[in-house]
């Protein structure tokens, strides 16, 4: 498969998430190394105003949101095969109670050395405070928890060496993601945190092996000319006993539900059980299409 751009930076935890699975599908890719913080002048074009990390581009196609990125990797290259229902259901848990856990305990031991600038940028991105001295007293009380949760990755391998069976998938690569980000800012504290979760500290090893692919650096520039000279792909059917009762041709709004609620507006191309699709129409760009998932997304009528 050629054409996957990803927009990403090296220190994202839900990029490292997207590059695993690159890597466990064997995939080249082109990188598009995104600012850490707002503005991002090569990415907001592309997405109508997301701009949370990672964002996936295929041509005129934008995946926005890492169920998303993922399941179209799955579709895309089938093997081998790394996602089944239950899958997902680790991968929400990694990105919501899992990685909330893990942001009091590293922001609160990083403390002062994080930048007036980022801690500007999070708190427009969460629309809450990005209060340091809140997750320093908070961090106590959530190390014990992470250790809970990491724990249940240990009883996961009590039989297997990979939660997803006999080889890895993509509920390895999602409950990874936190103790990857942890361990990439607070070593010691990883390795504290997994004493004696052995069957865990080997299976890290393992999925890090994994590795990210064939990885090749381009501009932004780049990928913006890429959508430019493409065409959208085909738009999958729209599920007709869909509960909101839009159709195809409604104006509409999409929005995260958690944080990074920019609302995102365009022409509804396609609901299904698990994709929200819109088309957007720019002088710059033409015609794109940009797909979000269901779960964690309100879609209304614009």
């Amino acid at each position: 498969m050629s054409g996957l751009i990803l927009h990403h930076y090296d220190t994202s935890p839900f990029s490292e998430k997207v590059r695993l699975m690159l890597g466990l599908k064997g995939l080249a890719w082109d990188s598009v190394q995104a600012p850490v913080i707002m503005p991002k002048p090569d990415l907001i074009p592309l997405t109508g105003g997301y701009r949370r990390i990672p964002v996936l581009q295929i041509g005129a196609d934008v995946y926005c949101d890492t169920q998303v990125i993922l399941a179209e990797l799955e579709a895309r290259a089938p093997g081998p095969r790394a996602a089944s229902g239950a899958d997902w259901a680790v991968n929400f848990w990694a990105d919501r109670p899992f990685f909330g856990i893990t942001v009091p305990i590293i922001f609160g031991a990083l403390g002062e050395a994080t930048t007036p600038e980022f801690i500007a940028d999070r708190e427009k991105l969460s629309g809450r405070p990005f209060n340091v001295a809140a997750m320093q007293a908070a961090a106590p009380l959530m190390v014990p928890q992470w250790r809970a949760q990491a724990a249940w990755i240990e009883e996961g391998l009590s039989e297997t060496d990979w939660l997803a069976g006999d080889a890895p998938g993509l509920a390895d690569i999602a409950a990874y993601m936190n103790i990857w980000f942890l361990a990439r800012n607070l070593p010691a504290m990883a390795d504290e945190l997994l004493a004696g979760l052995d069957r865990t500290q080997v299976w890290r090893k393992r999925v890090a092996a994994i590795g990210h692919g064939t990885r090749r650096e381009i501009s932004g520039a780049d990928a913006l000319a890429a959508a430019r000279e493409a065409e959208p792909g085909p738009v999958p059917a729209h599920d007709p006993n869909d509960p909101l009762g839009l159709t195809p041709g409604d104006a509409i709004t999409v929005a995260a539900d958690d944080y990074g609620r920019d609302p995102i507006a365009g022409t509804l191309a396609a609901l299904t059980r698990s994709r929200i699709v819109l088309t957007r129409q720019t002088p710059d760009l033409g015609r794109t299409q940009v797909h979000f998932p269901r779960a964690g997304y309100v879609v209304g009528k614009a």
